[in-house]
């Protein structure tokens, strides 16, 4: 499932460049991500289980910057489950058109809030929290 957030650029995400910081990137992704993971089902089901989500590595293209004012639209969805990781897609766009801001892969485990170490994603795992590909 593909979820959409939109974030307006504020000044306080800008550099001194008047740009939008590489970094605030990550802030504007994770947000995509809770609001997927909360459409999905994911979150909540993930904690009843004793579990959570931990981000192993980002990689993210900036394509062009962002000026305070405009809005962005992040593309959240997942496009890909291993034996103990995923991967999520995650494009930003200028909100309105098909300009490219960014785009990032954010690989994530699901790990045991009690050992600390992952699980494993089996295909029961993956149906009960709503981590499904789409396609």
């Amino acid at each position: 499932m593909k979820v959409k957030t939109t974030i307006k650029v504020r000044g306080y995400h800008l550099d001194m460049y008047g740009h939008v910081n590489n970094a605030r990137y990550l802030e504007f992704l994770e947000e995509g991500r809770w609001q997927w993971f909360e459409k999905v089902g994911a979150f909540e089901n993930v904690v009843k289980e004793g579990l959570g989500f931990s981000v192993v590595n980002i990689n993210i293209d900036y394509r062009r910057p962002a000026f305070q004012g405009e809005a962005l639209e992040i593309q959240t969805e997942l496009i890909s489950t291993g034996n103990k990781s995923a991967v999520i897609h995650q494009l930003v766009l200028l909100e309105g058109s098909d300009k490219v801001v960014a785009d990032a892969n954010v690989t994530f485990v699901i790990v045991s809030l009690k050992t600390g170490r992952p699980v494993e994603l089996t295909q029961k795992l993956l149906d009960d929290f709503g981590l499904k590909v789409d396609g």
